[in-house]
This record gives C-alpha cells, structure tokens and sequence, in this order.
C-alpha cells in the first residue's frame, strides 16, 4: 500500500519537507539530553518497542479487515529479515550509542555522508556507474570528514572521535539497507515495509537491552524527559520516517534530496543554544567541505537522478 495522492496537502510538500529538516535538526540535541539522563541500552529498549507498537498498529488501521493482504510474500521474507536488522537492529544502535560519544552537530554531519555509501554500494554491485563527478564529490566529502574530526583527535578527545567513527558506520549501514529495501519499497509501501522490517529487527535489540530497561531508575526521571523521549520516538523517527517517504513519492527523490543539507546547520544552531556546543573554524571548514562534497557527489555534471535518503538517528 503506497500512499494517496492527497492533491490538497501535496501543495504544502515543501512546507511540510522543511519542517520535517527542522524537527530532525532538532532532533538530535532532544536525543543527546535525554541520554545525558538515561542509559543508551534503556533508550533503545523504550524506542524499538514503541516503533514496533506503532507499525503494527498503523498496519493493523490500514488493513483492517483484510490483514493478510498486508503480509510479505515468502520470497521477499530473507530481504525483510535483512533490511530490519541492517536498518533498525545495527543501524539504530550504532547512531544512539554514537551520539552519546559525540555531539549533536557532529552526529547530523557525518550522517549526512549517508547518500554517498549508496552511491559506492550501488556502484560496487553494478548497479550504478560513478561518474567522475561523483568520485570527485565522495572523496571531498570524506576529506571534509576527516577534516572536521581532526581536531579532536589531535585534542586527545578520543570519546567524541570515536562516537563520529561509530556514526560513520552507521551511515553506511543505512546505505546498505537502503539498497537492500529498495525493490520492497516499491512492492510494498512505505507502511508495510516500515512495520515489518521493525517487527524483524526490534526483537533482538529488545532482548539485548532488557538489563538496561529493568535497571534504570524510571520513577527518577523528570516529565520532561519522558515528552523528550516522545517527541524522539513518535514524531521524529515514526511520523518523520514515514513524511520523508510521502515527500519523496510527491516530490520526487531529486527536489526532496538537497532539503537534507539543512539539518547539520540547524542541529548546530540548537547545540549551540541549547548545549553550548562550541565550533571551531576547523570544524566548519570541514563542515562546509563535506556538505559541498556530498552535494556535488549527487548533483554535479549533470546528474540525472539524486541518491536520497532519511537518517535522523
């Protein structure tokens, strides 16, 4: 089931596309506060289990009545299996536990390069060939990377160095499972590839983090955190996910794929208010080079379709 035309909301997509980057950006520094307070192996038993409550149930309102129609076919089954443990199971877990390591504006940026993993797999099984562009604008891209991240390292700041290198994995993790989702996507429907690849990848990280769960103090933690973790969970990476795959259907992947190179500047803009997160002319210099570099990689001589995809953490 894919989604409905809906021509009325359709003119406000841009709107709608922009806000989402906004509730992203933003995202980011919601997640690093609520896990200054709450254990990363806590958080994620609290973020699979209600994202899998609520795929089911969204699956359970669309089918009503007609349930099995939602189920995947036998043949597709290894490749749910394998996008829900690529794209939710390690991918997931690597970006919560690197954002604890990390900082927010460093988190959005190195997330960004995601697009250009797509673009090297893609190329790697010969589904797509690298134009010379392309090469150019991924090997700018990870110089610009290296580049931001040079300063902690050469700080000593071995933790926040780490958590951008586990951030960088996740990034490539997430290409991975946008390659493999990609034929379900189009037989599917974002709803019922959101649902099911959850209902695959949840349960181990369920079963991994329960010690966490049952040793945090719950009853310690300020109403605050429990809308933070809300907000996470339910509008950004529920409600986002699923808006970005309607953006996408309405605009196109090529108009939509460029609105992403807003949420580094405005989860930096809301580190620093929020969290002092302090930037060095190395880091934005760095910053600047990676985003022009992915954006090349995607867009420059003359591409004829853009590799786009959503990754909030």
């Amino acid at each position: 089931m894919n989604f409905p035309p809906a021509k009325g909301l359709a003119r406000w997509s841009l709107a709608i596309a922009v806000a989402l980057m906004i509730i992203w950006g933003i995202n980011f520094s919601v997640t690093k506060t609520i896990l200054d307070q709450v254990s990363v192996g806590a958080m994620l038993f609290v973020r699979f289990l209600w994202m899998m409550v609520l795929g089911l149930a969204m699956i359970a309102w669309l089918y009503r009545g007609r349930l099995r129609r939602s189920l995947p076919n036998r043949r597709d089954l290894p490749r749910f299996i394998g996008a829900g443990l690529l794209g939710h199971t390690a991918h997931v877990g690597l970006v919560t536990w690197g954002l604890q390591l990390s900082t927010p504006f460093s988190s959005s940026l190195v997330l960004t390069s995601g697009p250009l993993w797509t673009l090297l797999i893609l190329a790697a099984l010969g589904a797509e060939k690298l134009r010379p562009a392309q090469v150019v604008g991924t090997v700018a891209a990870f110089l610009g990377i290296l580049l931001f991240m040079s300063d902690k390292f050469a700080s000593g700041v071995l933790r926040a160095g780490l958590g951008d290198l586990v951030l960088l994995v996740a990034a490539g993790l997430f290409s991975l499972y946008t390659v493999v989702a990609r034929p379900l996507t189009s037989r599917y429907g974002a709803p019922v590839l959101l649902a099911y690849t959850l209902l695959f990848g949840a349960p181990p990280v369920l079963l991994f983090t329960l010690p966490w769960l049952l040793a945090e103090p719950w009853a310690a933690l300020p109403l605050s955190i429990w809308l933070w973790m809300f907000y996470a969970v339910t509008i950004s990476s529920f409600l986002g996910w699923l808006g970005w795959a309607w953006i996408n259907q309405v605009r196109g992947v090529g108009r939509s794929a460029p609105l992403m190179y807003m949420m580094p500047p405005i989860a930096g803009l809301v580190s620093w208010i929020t969290l002092g997160e302090t930037f060095t002319w190395i880091k934005i210099t760095g910053a600047l080079v990676t985003m022009a570099g992915v954006a090349w990689a995607q867009f420059g001589g003359g591409l004829r379709h853009a590799v786009s995809q959503a990754d909030s953490g």
